[in-house]
């Protein structure tokens, strides 16, 4: 049975903002290495055409941001629309049943799923179908912005710390 795991990174006073902050060299590798093993991602419509940016070949791209977007790629993708008529390569539309989808996705696959969005990962809180939360916690105050909780904040219980790299430090937490 798979996981569901939301993890992003987020600003001291709680915020998710790629465009404010964004990952060190050490730890976009380390997405890299983390993507690469996920067995797949669920998506909202926004999270996920920002994502599609790595459908795109970029010339300009190091070697790093070519194997995140291989990465990234060849990962089963689940996009949770209501308005969009279509998705990318690798990818499939999940529509009005989102707690039933997400039940039958977990039974069918083993590993973890990456659920990439707050809004989302609030709507599969609300259902009671995450099974971590990793916050990449950064030491950025924003001040404003989307929260990583978008909703109420579930009772959760810590599971693991670990720095990743000189400034970033992973929080893991299960519901409790």
């Amino acid at each position: 049975m798979a996981k569901l795991i939301f993890g992003m990174n987020q600003s001291l006073d709680g915020y998710v903002d790629h465009t404010e902050f964004g990952p060190s060299p050490t730890l976009f590798r380390h997405f890299i290495e983390d993507v690469g093993r996920k067995a797949g991602s669920v998506y909202g419509r926004r999270m996920y055409e920002t994502m599609r940016y790595w459908d795109d070949e970029h010339s300009e791209w190091d070697a790093d941001r070519q194997a995140f977007a291989a990465a990234w790629r060849n990962q089963p993708k689940w996009v949770v629309s209501r308005t969009l008529q279509s998705v990318g390569p690798n990818a499939r539309l999940v529509g009005e049943d989102l707690e039933g989808a997400m039940r039958k996705l977990k039974a069918e696959r083993d590993g973890e799923i990456a659920v990439a969005g707050p809004d989302l990962a609030r709507s599969l809180t609300e259902l009671g179908l995450i099974d971590e939360y990793r916050i990449y916690l950064h030491p950025v105050v924003l001040g404003r912005g989307k929260p990583y909780f978008a909703g109420p904040r579930p009772p959760l219980r810590l599971m693991a710390a670990d720095r990743i790299d000189e400034n970033v430090i992973r929080l893991i937490y299960r519901p409790a």
